[in-house]
């Protein structure tokens, strides 16, 4: 394989909407692809047409967003996407929600169907942030929910911590609220992983060779525990084919890395735990059983949060709305539902 073959099948991303399994060589993704415990149903064979599509002027350029549902009764939810370089295509899990409220997604800059700039002076926290407000002010959002999973977890958190006018409510799944417990949780993946891959990742943190195929076979091996562990869920195939497209490697390596549990980039002195506290409004943070935000961790933010309460989704990695999509959304629901 080319490095760029390895680098789009490997580094997805604090939870992009990639589809690593699909495109790894036979005998990992038959290993990776086998069922673990009960599955999600299939049926969905159709990606809902977006009711509203527009384009959003931001700072640094213009974002895509489509919204499905009608504004009415129940306050809107705005759904940030994982990254960073990831597409709203890795939330459309939660578009059979728009059958009881607006639900809007949208591509932050320099991904997917936004902009594409490639400026790094746009790739900063701070920026990323402001395009919530940017995305309140073009779809009229004096009330609603916010909704944030992996990086776009972040974003949210950053954003409920200024005690914004108007936000009802906030739900993190599996966010990245600092790097330092981030890489602690990675440590402990690494370390059940079987000897050989413990002893590929040290070697490649040793030389800084991440595209040898014994570093690519363990961190497939780790994102098959930990990321995914399941094949395209039926509305991800429907609405994005095999592969999003639209994810910006780039931006994932300025600000991330080579891996999900190796930071080279912008983000590896992050830290927002100091947020928790200042959070105001009513918080949900859920997290998979097998995330690579391990449950202990989530379990400790929620406890900092002042009204907050944590939800375990059983058998799911990090991509909840992927591998458990109908417990997803029957959480998702019943939160916003009580918050409206």
């Amino acid at each position: 394989m080319t490095v760029a073959f390895q680098a789009d099948i490997t580094r997805r991303g604090l939870l992009g909407a990639a589809t690593a399994l699909l495109l790894m060589p036979p005998g990992l993704a038959l290993a990776a692809a086998k069922p673990k415990g009960r599955r999600r149903k299939a049926g969905i064979t159709a990606c809902p047409v977006p009711a509203m599509e527009r384009r959003v002027p931001a700072r640094g350029g213009a974002l895509y967003a489509r919204a499905n549902g009608a504004a009415g009764a129940a306050a809107p939810a705005l759904l940030v996407h994982g990254g960073p370089g990831g597409t709203h295509l890795g939330m459309v899990g939660a578009l059979p929600l728009a059958d009881t409220r607006q639900i809007i997604l949208y591509d932050q800059l320099d991904c997917g169907r936004s902009d594409r700039p490639g400026r790094t002076a746009n790739w900063s926290v701070d920026r990323f942030v402001s395009e919530i407000d940017a995305m309140r002010a073009a779809f009229d959002l004096d009330e609603f929910h916010l909704v944030g999973c992996s990086w776009g977890g972040t974003l949210a958190l950053e954003y409920a911590a200024r005690r914004p006018e108007g936000l009802k409510s906030l739900a993190l799944f599996s966010p990245l609220v600092s790097t330092r417990a981030w890489l602690a949780d990675a440590e402990v993946h690494i370390g059940n992983l079987p000897a050989k891959h413990q002893a590929a990742i040290a070697e490649a943190r040793r030389t800084g060779n991440y595209d040898s195929f014994t570093f690519q076979e363990a961190d497939q091996i780790y994102s098959s525990q930990h990321l995914s562990r399941e094949p395209l869920s039926p509305l991800h195939l429907a609405c994005q084919g095999r592969r999003d497209t639209g994810f910006n490697i780039d931006l994932y390596n300025h600000m991330w890395g080579p891996s999900e549990f190796t930071v080279t980039g912008t983000l590896g002195s992050y830290d927002g735990e100091h947020l928790l506290p200042r959070v105001a409004v009513p918080t949900l943070i859920a997290g998979g059983e097998h995330d690579e935000a391990r449950p202990a961790t989530l379990k400790d933010f929620t406890s900092r949060v002042p009204d907050a309460r944590y939800e375990m989704i059983k058998g799911s990695g990090h991509w909840i709305e992927n591998d458990r999509p109908e417990a997803y959304r029957k959480v998702l629901r019943a939160w916003l539902e009580s918050r409206d």
